[in-house]
């Protein structure tokens, strides 16, 4: 069994790499560990469609996000993929915000390129807000919010026309060098068991009849393999074996290419997560706009804002916490089965946040909702790490890892995919744009 690339991961980047490479001729085979596409963190983010406000200028994620933004629009209007531009309000908490922060924030979206902000007094932000309380905002005229799931299936129906194939319940459990400097990929294929049962039943899958039925490995031979796990790139990058290149040589990594700030020639990549939950409101929705507060100094989140869905729907949050520290051994998500879980007593921390935005906010008008997890490449408390998008080892050059690869990964999705394609096929043109 043979193919030219494999990528690793249906998510929305997965799929997005999957459909930019098989633009460009590439014969393409997405793996997928689950039973469906788009289960992880692709699946637990708040659907919004960023404008590349926060992320540091010349940084991957400001001009992917910029990028990203004007595709996902015109792609999302090609495909029928709803979506809306609704705008969004980063509001000031306090004169000193307003005069400091705000105006700090604004420089950055000028250097990062963002179109349509501009500064809102409180009287303004109202005029458009009413329920706001801020002592000034800023207005995006170009964030939204977007159908994801409606997304990773057109993604999947492009990659598909073009050539591409989808494998469930296919997981890289190892690679090798084949004959001519080919990889040998090990795949582990399983079909629905318990685990899967009792995911759909709401029961535990780590009981001990939640058995899935797996396949002996198979062999796939590829030249290339592109990791696009998500919360898993730095787990199964470990299992391949690989080291990363950290200081940029072979012009994949480094400062301004993606890469994270590492002493030495080659540094081993380790990650880390955060966990943001949210609850919804009951009731009707207050904001026609996104609201946001100003964000923390280390971009762990964003703050709990409100979000307003396609249907409607008000939820808040994420919150952020952060599940492991520097030396200590962390749980991967996928192995805690109480990390997706939104424990009610947390609401009181999401009252306080909400209110300082939105004094209204009645008692009991919160329910919790649902959770999610970003992958990190940097700790509490450090400045946030840019997207790692690098070409492994010298050993190895055959493969490529997409890490960390958290917010703004869903609005980046397109751009991030050209950027991966044009470095695996060394600048090969698309031959369509994706709006086609």
């Amino acid at each position: 069994m043979e193919t030219q690339t494999l990528v690793v991961g249906a998510g929305v980047v997965g799929l997005a790499t999957a459909a930019a490479l098989a633009r460009r001729g590439r014969s393409v085979l997405i793996v997928e560990r689950e039973l469906a596409i788009g289960t992880g963190v692709s699946s637990r983010s708040s659907e919004v469609v960023h404008a590349g406000l926060y992320y540091a200028p010349g940084s991957l994620k400001a001009r992917l996000c910029v990028r990203g933004n004007a595709l996902l629009y015109t792609y999302a209007e090609s495909r029928g993929v709803g979506h809306r531009r609704v705008g969004k309000l980063i509001v000031a908490a306090n004169e000193l915000q307003r005069r400091d922060a705000l105006p700090a924030l604004r420089r950055r979206a000028e250097a990062n390129g963002v179109p349509g902000v501009r500064a809102l007094s409180r009287a303004d932000a109202r005029a458009l807000e009413p329920e706001v309380e801020c002592a000034g905002a800023l207005l995006s005229e170009s964030s939204g919010i977007v159908d994801s799931h409606a997304l990773m299936l057109a993604l999947l129906a492009d990659a598909e026309r073009d050539g591409a194939t989808l494998a469930l319940g296919a997981e890289v459990v190892g690679a090798g060098v084949a004959r001519g400097g080919r990889l040998a990929v090990r795949l582990r294929v399983r079909r629905a068991g318990g685990r899967e049962r009792a995911r759909s039943e709401g029961g535990p899958a780590d009981s001990p009849d939640a058995v899935d039925h797996a396949e002996p490995p198979i062999a796939l031979e590829c030249a290339e393999v592109v990791n696009c796990t998500g919360l898993s790139a730095v787990r199964l990058g470990a299992a391949l074996g690989h080291t990363v290149n950290a200081d940029g040589a072979d012009g994949d990594g480094g400062a301004g290419g993606g890469g994270t700030a590492a002493a030495g020639a080659c540094a081993q990549l380790v990650g880390t997560f955060a966990r943001g939950c949210y609850f919804a409101l009951r009731g009707r929705a207050p904001f026609s706009h996104l609201v946001y507060p100003l964000p923390a100094a280390d971009l762990a989140g964003l703050g709990v804002h409100a979000t307003v869905d396609l249907g409607g729907r008000v939820r808040f949050g994420p919150d952020a916490e952060w599940l492991g520290e520097r030396g200590v051994p962390l749980v991967h998500p996928d192995d805690d089965p109480h990390t997706f879980a939104v424990d009610p007593a947390r609401a009181d921390a999401f009252y306080a946040a909400i209110r300082s935005y939105w004094p209204a906010l009645p008692d009991d008008a919160l329910v919790p909702d649902y959770a999610g997890v970003r992958p990190k490449l940097s700790r509490q408390g450090e400045p946030a790490a840019d997207f790692w998008i690098a070409r492994d080892s010298a050993a190895r050059p055959q493969l490529w890892h997409l890490a960390g690869i958290e917010s703004p990964g869903l609005t980046s999705c397109l751009a991030i995919g050209d950027e991966v394609a044009a470095r695996v096929t060394g600048g090969v043109e698309p031959r369509r744009a994706w709006h086609e």
